[in-house]
């Protein structure tokens, strides 16, 4: 019993906590207020925008290729025989004048082959003279013949009238016949002779001039047997020595023109094409003598650069014309660059002398568009239909997805042809998800716009 008895003492010690905790309960619930119920509110997104203006737009583009020369001299031998001098300078990477001799052939067949023909020529002329003289000669004996031919006549005719009076006969009558006729033939031959004189001239003319144009041959083989740079050139290559026998066709060295270098820069035709955009003109309606004019309308300007080091080497480049073909290899189109004097405009520590086969990056700037709407590449979008779009805020603070038309991409730029006003203020951040009419709290972002500005009007780097 006594233990029964502890139990329901244990039992009934936990009651009056509970009761406690009970009642703290109660008394928090009942002084606590019922929550408040508030409006609700939009939410807002916050974006960087742009705002937009008409500016002048300079395209510019980068292209690479290799350095070489504009013109390029094969020293090649047009008369053989053996090489008696080779100019001391005569070896790759030298700069020699232009009207240096660097090879001279033996030119001793040469002189012997112009003298004999120089003999030709004289000798065909003293046959020409010499006709002159027999044709003279012969037009002075047939004036002669001529007139005593006149007189056999007229004692033939004084004869026969004697012999028909009675008073000369039949022989002096005969002989004096034979002797019209004996002059007759005289006259004749001599009018013969005198016939073929223009044909035997014709065929001495022929002959002399057989002889002259041999004689200018032989003169220019002689001149041949010299071999000359034509311009200030710097030697590529050598391939001949003294002594050493030369045959026709032979290269004997080769020779880069050190006035000019070219650089084929290549560019791929959506960065090429935005550098021509200024040019408005309808090649379907030009002559071909437009076409061939047509590289002078181009007012496209190129600088020839080369990362040396530190630093970046730059020359003023020009475009001298664009290849006639795209490379089937790269798929680029070639712009050929001139460099003028790049040897002489060489500056030690600066600029290097622009060598060939130097690989060198060629900047391109083309014809500047007046007011172009340009906008950062980051804010074009594409539509699930592929509709380029851009995100704009309007007056009201929301976002209004706009399609436009791009005309093309530059770098971090691109130019909108169709669907956007300046002063349209363009959101440059990403928006996800982007849903049209939402709330938008739109921040100028101010440098943004000021590199636009700048890399609209050509300045800064190239992207």
């Amino acid at each position: 019993m006594r233990e029964d008895r502890r139990r329901w003492l244990r039992r009934l010690l936990i009651l009056p906590p509970l009761a406690l905790g009970v009642a703290l309960v109660a008394w928090q619930i009942g002084g606590r207020q019922a929550p408040e119920v508030l409006p609700e509110r939009e939410m807002v997104r916050p974006a960087r925008v742009v705002t937009v203006e008409a500016v002048d737009f300079t395209p510019r583009a980068l292209a690479y290729g290799t350095v070489a020369p504009a013109t390029v001299t094969n020293a090649v031998a047009e008369v053989s025989g053996r090489i008696l001098y080779r100019h001391p300078e005569l070896e790759s990477g030298n700069v020699l004048p232009a009207g240096t001799v660097i090879f001279r052939i033996d030119p001793a067949t040469y002189a012997l082959a112009v003298s004999r023909l120089e003999a030709q020529v004289a000798s065909a002329q003293a046959d020409l003279a010499e006709l002159e003289v027999r044709e003279a000669n012969a037009r002075g004996s047939l004036a002669i013949e001529q007139r005593a031919a006149a007189l056999a006549e007229e004692d033939l005719q004084r004869q026969r009238t004697l012999l028909a009076r009675g008073t000369a006969s039949q022989a002096s009558v005969d002989a004096a016949e034979q002797q019209a006729l004996t002059t007759r033939q005289r006259v004749q031959d001599l009018e013969n002779t005198l016939a073929l004189i223009p044909v035997q001239r014709q065929a001495l003319d022929a002959g002399l001039a057989v002889d002259r144009a041999q004689l200018e041959e032989a003169r220019l083989d002689l001149e041949r047997t010299e071999l000359s740079l034509p311009m200030d050139a710097r030697i590529a290559e050598v391939n001949a020595e003294e002594s050493q026998f030369v045959s026709v066709g032979e290269t004997l060295a080769v020779a880069d023109g050190i006035d000019r270098a070219e650089v084929t820069a290549q560019i791929a035709p959506d960065q090429f094409y935005p550098l021509m955009a200024g040019l408005d003109i309808d090649v379907s309606e030009m002559t071909v003598e437009e076409m061939g004019d047509l590289r002078d309308r181009i007012e496209m300007t190129a600088e020839v650069r080369l990362a040396i080091a530190d630093f970046v080497a730059r020359w003023p480049g020009r475009v001298n014309r664009i290849r006639e073909t795209v490379d089937p290899q790269t798929r680029t189109i070639g712009v050929v660059v001139t460099v003028d004097q790049p040897l002489r405009n060489a500056i030690p520590g600066v600029r290097p002398p622009l060598t060939k086969n130097m690989y060198v990056e060629v900047a391109l700037t083309g014809m500047t568009l007046p007011g172009r709407i340009v906008v950062p590449r980051v804010a074009v979008h594409l539509a699930a239909d592929g509709q380029e779009t851009l995100y704009l805020v309007g007056e009201d603070g929301r976002l209004t997805i706009r399609p436009v038309e791009v005309a093309f991409v530059e770098g971090n730029l691109a130019l909108v042809a169709d669907g956007l006003e300046p002063g349209a203020r363009v959101i440059v951040s990403d928006l996800i998800p982007a849903i049209d009419g939402m709330l938008i709290d739109a921040v100028e972002d101010e440098a943004l716009a000021a590199e636009l500005r700048d890399a609209a009007a050509g300045e800064g780097p190239i992207r």
